[in-house]
């Protein structure tokens, strides 16, 4: 089957550039493994955010107006 817009030798600059960091580098991706590990992948203490959600103060509606009486 011929395919009009499939080209099996190209590869696009960005994925030149990726592949060229990764043998430049062979230790990337463990790394950007560890920084999101260190920001996101936390483990969450659901009792703690039970209380954190009960204890919340319920916001006044039209926050922004003034009060002129």
């Amino acid at each position: 089957m011929l395919t009009l817009f499939r080209r099996p030798d190209y590869q696009s600059e960005i994925t030149n550039f990726i592949e060229e960091m990764r043998q430049k580098k062979p230790t990337l991706e463990a790394e950007q493994r560890a920084g999101r590990a260190l920001l996101w992948d936390k483990h969450l203490d659901r009792e703690t955010q039970d209380e954190f959600s009960q204890a919340r103060v319920a916001q006044q509606p039209y926050v922004y107006q003034t009060l002129t009486k």
